[in-house]
């Protein structure tokens, strides 16, 4: 529980263009997706948590900063705990596996951007196990 995982993709190309694939992405357990391009790079989104959803984040134009942090973890304090900072790219394919128990917080790295996110659960389980932090609770590097 807890653990974000990444899922790297591949790149195919030829003289017709370029393929992204994410052959080893099971999206059995998706229920929903939905896609987030944020007006400015000044922009932070989070802290939002859920202690039973799981989610996947791909970044398909420009790039994101994503911190994570467990907050399902009994052995330590929450506001001991340390965020694990991703950064996801449209040239390199690569999903994020965000475990349930976690919360993120992200922004977008330049304008433009368009990050699309997949989720285990429906729009109304996802409200019912929604926890909010402030912005201010973990210190994060952008």
């Amino acid at each position: 529980m807890g653990q974000t995982t990444p899922i790297e993709g591949s790149v195919f190309s030829d003289s017709r263009g370029k393929i992204k694939t994410f052959n080893t992405f099971d999206m059995g357990q998706i229920v929903r997706f939905y896609e987030i391009f944020p007006d400015s790079p000044e922009i932070i989104r989070g802290w939002q948590g859920h202690s039973k959803e799981k989610k996947w984040f791909y970044c398909h134009t420009g790039s994101f900063a994503i911190n994570i942090i467990n907050i399902s973890e009994g052995n330590i304090p929450v506001n001991n705990r340390i965020p694990e900072k991703f950064v996801l790219k449209e040239n390199f394919p690569l999903i994020l596996e965000v475990a349930k128990g976690s919360a993120t917080a992200f922004k977008s790295l330049e304008i433009g951007s368009k990050l699309m996110v997949f989720s285990n659960f429906t729009l109304e389980e996802s409200m019912n196990d929604d926890i909010r932090f402030p912005l201010e609770k973990w210190n994060t590097e952008w």
